[in-house]
C-alpha cells in the first residue's frame, strides 16, 4: 500500500506486486451505507392477512346441460347426438325458460374445427342462455 521511494536496487522498472485495495474498501463501504438504508424500508410493512390459495375442482352438477362436439363436428346434447344447430336451438330453449337457468358446459374435441364450436355457441346464444362456459384437460406436469 505505498510507494517505493529511492530503491536502492536502481531497477526502474521493476514490477509493483501488490494491490491497491482503496477503491475496493470506498466501493464496499458505499454498498454497506446502501443496504443500511433500505433494510428497515424492506422489512417494515403493514400487517395483512391475504387470502389463501384455494384450487376448487369444478364438478358437473345435474342441473349443468353439457354439449359436446366431436372431431368430425358432430353436436351431442349429452350423449343424445343432434341434427344440427336449428335443432339445437329448439332444445336450448326448454333450458333457458328454466329459473334458475342452468350452465351450459361447451365441450368440443381437440381436432374439432373451430366453426363447429363456434355454430354451437351461436346457438346456445340464440336460444338464450347467459352462462357458458367451456371444457378443458388440466395440463399435465
Amino acid at each position: 500500500m505505498g510507494m517505493n521511494v529511492g530503491s536502492d536496487s536502481g531497477d526502474d522498472d521493476a514490477v509493483l506486486s501488490e494491490i491497491n485495495t482503496t477503491p475496493l474498501v470506498d466501493v464496499m463501504l458505499v454498498l454497506l451505507i446502501i443496504f443500511l438504508i433500505t433494510i428497515p424500508v424492506v422489512t417494515t410493512s403493514i400487517k395483512v392477512n391475504l387470502p389463501k390459495e384455494n384450487n376448487v375442482i369444478r364438478e358437473t352438477k345435474p342441473e349443468n346441460v353439457i354439449i359436446s362436439v366431436n372431431a368430425a363436428g358432430g353436436i351431442y346434447l349429452y350423449d343424445t347426438p343432434v341434427k344440427d344447430s336449428n335443432a339445437l336451438i329448439g332444445r336450448m330453449k326448454v333450458f333457458a325458460v328454466k329459473t334458475p337457468q342452468p350452465e351450459v358446459q361447451i365441450r368440443g374435441d381437440g381436432k374439432s374445427d373451430f366453426e363447429s364450436v363456434g355454430r354451437v355457441m351461436y346457438a346456445v346464444q340464440r336460444a338464450g342462455i347467459v352462462k357458458v362456459s367451456f371444457i378443458t384437460e388440466p395440463q399435465g406436469n
